[in-house]
């Protein structure tokens, strides 16, 4: 899919690896706090050879030495990927209806 690992917690992917980088999943309401840090979002080259961008941000670099920050930073990551599976369930309904 982007060239490299998915991060999964109960079906969900909250984190990925690429390029022996970790990014951690972001929205709306977690993104102030990565671009409080100017955290880069991950980037990747189309096969048309555009930008592509996700929704996920490079992880602050003390999370790989601390564990606690990287607990802290991955419950971002997976209560983004909450929100974004909620949102996603809520419109699945909208349209069913």
């Amino acid at each position: 899919m982007f060239g490299g690992a998915g991060l999964f917690r109960d079906g969900l992917m909250f984190a990925l690896i690429a390029d022996d980088v970790l990014f951690f999943k972001v929205d709306a309401e977690s993104a102030a706090d990565f671009e409080a840090e100017n955290l880069a979002a991950f980037t990747y080259i189309t096969k048309k050879g555009d930008k592509g961008v996700m929704s996920y941000r490079r992880a602050p670099e003390r999370c790989l030495d601390d564990p606690d920050q990287m607990v802290e930073w991955a419950i971002k990551g997976f209560y983004a990927a909450l929100r974004a599976d909620a949102k996603k369930s809520k419109n699945k309904l909208r349209k069913e209806t």
